[in-house]
């Protein structure tokens, strides 16, 4: 999976955000990651796609993830795959 296919919506004090990314890079998964606190586009982007305003919100190929969820993230990486 390249990165344009995995998108991260994050923001710089979310713990869970952090161990999303950590999980992803250890899994060699490329990610394009959005802060949302920073970028209101993508925080509409990210509210659109989930119906959610927290986050972590993963997009997988299409496959919209809240929070930071392994099995949910394994998955959606295999079926990506």
């Amino acid at each position: 999976m390249d990165e344009a296919e995995v998108k991260v919506y994050s923001t710089m004090t979310c713990p869970y955000c952090v161990l999303a990314k950590n999980y992803l890079k250890s899994k060699g998964v490329a990610y394009q990651d959005y802060d949302v606190g920073l970028d209101r586009a993508r925080a509409k982007e990210m509210i659109t796609k989930s119906g959610q305003m927290g986050v972590p919100v993963l997009d997988i190929k299409g496959t919209i993830i809240v929070g930071f969820d392994k099995k949910a993230i394994d998955d959606a990486i295999k079926e990506g795959v």
